[in-house]
């Protein structure tokens, strides 16, 4: 029996990760998917509109609704985590917690991303050892959860014996914007499937800088017409002269650090913030779940943000299951893959999948300018593994400091007392 358990199945992601299971049954013989989430009112509506939309294709398989971690991992071949700890409410705290700072507030990076990794990577650590008890033997987990390079660091450091990725969709929705750009250029349609993005670096601090078709290097165009659409551009969202220079294209998320000022001056005309934006899209997407009529993901969908989760997440596993040898753009610890880094480090970089496991594949490392911020930036990862992990309040100060977008030396501990404070209630270890 093939069973994949979702952790945090009462997402408004969820049922488009269902669309992916359905669209692979052929492929992925699924037999029982387990969604868990501890919102039992919100993991109904949830969970009752994803039973519904298998039910409408003829029910390939069954939809197991459970508030019990434990007994949803139970005989798991696969498990998936998608939780946000302290809901959407968590989130809009830390973007004004940056605010309130003069400091970037965002979920992913900086003093926000900290936040919520010290609030998430506890929670992680304990479904691996679920995991590591009442799964079946080399059962692996596949980590949505942001920030993902964060968690998946401290699974290697703390979990190494559970098998486990982190995963994103940044990677393929560039892979589907370069795809786009070169079809609208060419006139000629390409399959996604004959196509390989070369990316390296962390999650979302990660840079392209190679796309293949059949194996043949396309970059230099991919890069010229990225660089001419900059230059048409009245505001363009990168500095061309940048992108020229480097002849890569950024991770969006590498905004924040490359144009901070621009992105602190937007913050000012909150709210609402990006979490208050996403707190109304998901009162509409659950409203339209729980109508008892609806069997298909509704178009709102697609305002939650997230474009190929779904994608992401089923063609890793299918690639798995059945010993593919595909090429996926993962978190995964480096080892020998860039020779020049620390092999402790997790890294997002291209992989190969199979059956047998996951694993890196060899790549020369990046530019000097670009390690400089990946060192700092993994620094800052390190330390909060630690404070996280232990509740070392001096682990966290020296995280802060070490983040290129942290507070300078003179209001670190003023930032850090604020955050342990405004997210009291999820961090324990920092009090007990």
């Amino acid at each position: 029996m093939l069973k994949v358990a979702v952790i945090g199945g009462g997402s408004t992601y969820t049922p488009e990760l269902v669309n992916g299971f359905l669209a692979r049954v052929a492929e992925f013989p699924l037999d029982e998917l387990w969604l868990m989430d501890i919102d039992e009112e919100r993991l109904k509506v949830v969970g009752s509109f994803a039973q519904r939309m298998v039910e409408a294709k003829g029910s390939p398989f069954k939809v197991i609704l459970s508030t019990n971690q434990r007994e949803s991992v139970q005989d798991a071949d696969y498990v998936t985590t998608q939780l946000r700890v302290g809901h959407m409410e968590a989130r809009r705290r830390d973007e004004y917690l940056g605010l309130r700072h003069g400091l970037i507030g965002q979920e992913t990076t900086g003093v926000g991303g900290m936040g919520k990794a010290l609030r998430t990577i506890p929670v992680i650590l304990k479904i691996a050892q679920d995991i590591r008890e009442v799964a079946k033997p080399g059962a692996l987990l596949v980590n949505f959860t942001n920030p993902a390079g964060l968690v998946t660091q401290a699974l290697s450091q703390y979990a190494s014996d559970v098998p486990a990725v982190g995963v994103c969709n940044v990677p393929i929705t560039t892979k589907m914007h370069i795809i786009e750009s070169l079809e609208k250029a060419t006139g000629k349609k390409i399959d996604p499937s004959h196509t390989e993005l070369k990316t390296l670096g962390l999650n979302h601090l990660s840079w392209h800088r190679g796309f293949t078709i059949d194996g043949e290097d396309v970059w230099p165009q991919v890069i010229g017409g990225f660089i001419e659409d900059l230059k048409n551009q009245a505001e363009p969202e990168w500095e061309p002269r940048t992108i020229e220079v480097l002849r890569m294209i950024p991770n969006y998320y590498l905004q924040y650090f490359y144009h901070t000022d621009k992105k602190l001056k937007s913050q000012e005309k909150w709210p609402p913030s990006r979490a208050e934006e996403v707190i109304e899209v998901e009162k509409d997407l659950l409203r339209e779940y729980a109508d008892p009529e609806l069997k298909e993901p509704p178009a709102d969908l697609m305002k939650r943000g997230g474009a190929y989760y779904s994608t992401v997440a089923t063609q890793l596993l299918n690639a798995h299951y059945n010993d593919l040898s595909e090429t996926h753009v993962v978190n995964i610890r480096n080892g020998n893959a860039v020779k020049e880094w620390p092999a402790d480090w997790v890294l997002e970089i291209p992989s190969t999948v199979k059956k047998s496991g996951i694993t890196p594949i060899p790549t020369e490392p990046l530019a000097p300018s670009c390690f400089g911020l990946i060192a700092n930036v993994k620094a800052y990862e390190l330390l909060t593994v630690e404070a996280a992990v232990h509740g070392d309040r001096e682990a966290a100060y020296q995280a802060l400091l070490a983040h290129p977008l942290g507070p300078k030396a003179d209001k670190v501990q003023a930032v850090l007392d604020d955050l342990l404070e405004t997210h009291k209630e999820h961090l324990p270890q920092f009090w007990n």
